[in-house]
């Protein structure tokens, strides 16, 4: 598009900087603040949004990317698990791993797959026995996922295996899998980044953010997610407390 959208400047007399409104009246009253004081308070200007774009996504190119499967088989499953998946039963999750699995996937034993789940390309994911797959988590897989064995993935949580080089002006495509290690519960609305690895028995708490590596057996939270404390079983406390 040729045309550039139009925003208020400071020098049209619509903008909301040059409202003939008395602005010390509307800030809040606060003890010893006079009103020559307050008239001499400064609003933040607005951010500059008519500056040039410093991308050009004309030049976007992607041609070097390989999805793994013909376009025909892309589309196949896009409707597969448009139909098939959200109307399966929701206690049916040997039909779901079994599409998952016809698909390339590999799904290991006793996989518990709620139909509001995901992917994007299944034989680019693998999951392993007895894990559990929440109500709309998004599989991104646009490259590598595994999943280790008695995992918990919790609803809304996605995994995102591609980002975009933000320095470049042609806002190329970087892809990289993610790891998550046996026994890790990933909790709601996690966000987890390209690269990622997830250590072993990890537990990441509620709405965080992952864009580093964890390490095993911690429990961790935050946007960026931190390691706060080593997890520990009941069984593993109790016996320690026992020996003491």
């Amino acid at each position: 598009m040729s045309s550039k959208a139009a925003f208020p400047s400071e020098s049209q007399p619509d903008s909301p900087n040059t409202s003939p409104i008395n602005e010390a009246a509307e800030l809040p009253k606060k003890q010893g603040l006079s009103t020559s004081a307050a008239d001499s308070v400064e609003l933040p200007k607005l951010p500059d949004v008519n500056a040039a774009s410093l991308i050009d996504l004309s030049k976007y190119d992607q041609s070097w990317y390989e999805r793994g499967r013909p376009g025909w088989f892309v589309l196949l499953w896009w409707l597969v698990q448009a139909i098939a998946f959200p109307l399966s039963i929701h206690n049916l999750n040997g039909f779901r791993c079994w599409l998952l699995r016809l698909f390339g996937a590999k799904i290991g034993t006793n996989v518990i797959i709620r139909p509001t789940a995901r992917f994007t390309y299944p034989w680019k994911v693998e999951i392993g026995d007895y894990s559990w797959i929440g109500d709309d988590v998004v599989f991104y897989s646009i490259d590598q996922i595994r999943i280790g064995q008695h995992c918990v993935i919790s609803q809304k949580c996605y995994l995102c295996t591609g980002s975009h080089d933000l320095r470049d002006p042609a806002f190329d495509l970087i892809v990289s899998g993610i790891v998550i290690g046996n026994g890790a519960w990933i909790a709601t609305d996690c966000f987890i980044a390209p690269g990622v690895h997830i250590g072993a028995n990890a537990v990441i708490g509620a709405r965080s953010s992952v864009f580093s590596n964890l390490p095993a057996q911690q429990v961790c939270w935050g946007t960026p997610a931190r390691p706060r404390y080593q997890r520990q079983m009941r069984d593993a406390i109790s016996m320690t407390e026992t020996n003491s």
